[in-house]
């Protein structure tokens, strides 16, 4: 019943429809269409060979020696800026990655 009258109301439009419309293109604020603005950031970025990548920067990070036979990576010693903890198995040879942050940790052997 109650259904039945929301949907009444929503038709004479005394109540706004909660549908999004998608006919016409997201627009910034000054007008700009959402997907170039978006498509010409990432483009430029890309162009600046002069910078490196995430991926590279966190490659140059040594991997880290952990003790046991898990490590606990939370990406950053502060919570708001790290990741939900992962639990890492190294009983591996390689080096193990976390699926978050890419940072490398191995086993620690005292051989």
């Amino acid at each position: 019943m109650a259904s039945k009258l929301v949907k009444a109301l929503i038709r004479s439009q005394i109540l706004p429809s909660t549908r999004r419309h998608f006919s016409a293109p997201v627009t910034t604020q000054l007008g700009e269409p959402t997907d170039d603005l978006v498509g010409n950031h990432t483009k430029k970025w890309m162009q600046d060979l002069s910078k490196k990548s995430p991926m590279e920067l966190i490659n140059e990070v040594p991997p880290i020696k952990v003790k046991g036979r898990t490590a606990a990576c939370e990406g950053d010693t502060n919570p708001a800026l790290g990741h939900p903890i992962e639990f890492i198995c190294l009983d591996l040879h390689e080096p193990a990655v976390c699926k978050y942050c890419g940072l490398r940790y191995v086993q620690d052997h005292h051989h």
